[in-house]
């Protein structure tokens, strides 16, 4: 079988390196891909939300699965795409329709839905500059540190968390009255801080049945200590060591079934991935927000540990067969650290050379923000690959990560060296 995955990141890698292994999948292609998918697919160089280029894309090459990686696309309707074409409708779209990628796409509906359904989460309203003054009473009901969601997609910088309340009725004033994140803060959900310790689980669902899959950490700070500002993600640990059966356990009764469930009583018909951001808060999950897809740079922990053909889940979730299917994870701890361009998260440099990849024996690297030019791997992103090991324990694992990395150098080259730092 023919598949093209959408994307162009470290997740997008994985999910490419992880359908190379099936003896299914005949070609792969990625739409725009790397230097690393460069290697084991074929790169097409397309916007993932240029919906007719993805067509000709996919009638050109006889693609009978696409495999959709970034939020972007599912919010703007790809799966819906595909089903009102009769040219494309048979092909099935790993990820869900637009109603389902609300749930990321607005922060305003998955608070609703988990209060709907009885999803724990934390208390919330939702403010336009319409009714700012009513946002800046319930502001003085809540104790800091304030939380302030833009309600849209905003790249990932659309989260403020603030101590004073001054500040954080200026930042909510500056969102819906001044556009801080475009159209994306219109809207902004204001809620009560979860104190905890954050971890994420990730549901692979055809709409009826459903496969839990790895848990995992990752670590959203530029500096150590988790200090500085927020970024994409800088590295991941799975499993999280605090999450152990029974936590899993009270997350599966009391998270996942009631969200699936919930999916099923809106007539929301889900197929793909749906990443759940928990505060373990002693022994009690609450969520603090859904994704539509995997995270990156979980992924890069996340699926090395799946030890079955990931097409073959696939397979599941297009017939929603899904439970037939068998499914197994390593007991290994695989940790993933992730190389960014000097500057990163505000302005960096592009187009540094990326030398030693060829040295690399103990660990997996996956491309993010790379391109190949001239034989030469450059660097085209702030996030520019992600470095994946494999040990008995944290520390084993990031051990071998870190040696990896002492043979990797780009001008500017930087890295967290304390992933992990709170787990060990």
């Amino acid at each position: 079988m023919n598949i093209l995955i959408l994307g162009s990141g470290g997740r997008e890698h994985a999910f490419a390196l992880k359908l190379s292994e099936s003896k299914k999948v005949t070609q792969l292609f990625v739409a725009p891909g790397n230097a690393g998918t460069d290697k084991i697919a074929t790169n097409i160089d397309l916007d993932p939300t240029d919906f007719t280029a993805v067509k000709n894309t996919v009638l050109t090459n006889n693609i009978q699965m696409v495999v959709v990686g970034p939020e972007a696309p599912l919010v703007n309707g790809v799966h819906d795409f595909f089903l009102a074409d009769n040219e494309l409708k048979d092909i099935p779209v790993i990820g869900p329709k637009k109603d389902g990628a609300l749930l990321e796409g607005s922060k305003d509906f998955s608070k609703q839905f988990m209060q709907k359904h009885g999803v724990p989460t934390a208390r919330y309203q939702s403010f336009t500059k319409d009714n700012l003054q009513d946002g800046f009473a319930f502001l003085e009901t809540l104790q800091p540190p304030f939380v302030l969601k833009a309600d849209g997609l905003a790249a990932g910088k659309g989260v403020l968390i603030l101590d004073s309340l001054q500040e954080a009725k200026a930042e909510l004033e500056e969102m819906v009255t001044n556009k801080k994140f475009g159209e994306a803060s219109t809207t902004v959900v204001i809620e009560e801080f979860l104190k905890g310790i954050e971890l994420s689980v990730f549901v692979l669902t055809d709409g009826k049945n459903y496969k839990i899959l790895p848990s995992a950490k990752d670590y959203k700070r530029i500096g150590e200590g988790d200090k500085g500002l927020n970024t994409g993600g800088m590295g991941a640990i799975s499993p999280v060591p605090f999450a152990d059966q029974a936590f899993l356990d009270k997350v599966e009764e009391l998270v996942v079934k009631p969200t699936i469930k919930g999916l099923q009583k809106d007539g929301i018909d889900y197929r793909g991935f749906i990443f759940i951001g928990l505060m373990n808060d002693n022994g009690n999950p609450s969520v603090v927000e859904y994704n539509v897809r995997m995270g990156d740079p979980e992924t890069e922990v996340v699926l090395p540990r799946i030890e079955s053909d990931l097409f073959d889940l696939f397979e599941g979730v297009a017939h929603q067969n899904l439970d037939t299917k068998s499914f197994s994870v390593t007991p290994k701890t695989a940790t993933t650290v992730m190389l960014v361009s000097g500057g990163y998260p505000e302005a960096y440099a592009k187009n540094k050379e990326i030398n030693g990849l060829e040295n690399i024996t103990q660990s997996t690297v996956y491309h993010a923000g790379t391109i190949l030019k001239d034989n030469k791997v450059l660097s085209i992103g702030g996030r520019v690959m992600a470095v994946t090991s494999f040990g008995d324990t944290i520390e084993e694992a990031l051990k071998k990560s870190y040696n990896s990395i002492d043979k990797i150098s780009f001008d500017k080259m930087n890295y967290r060296k304390d992933i992990g730092f709170d787990l060990v």
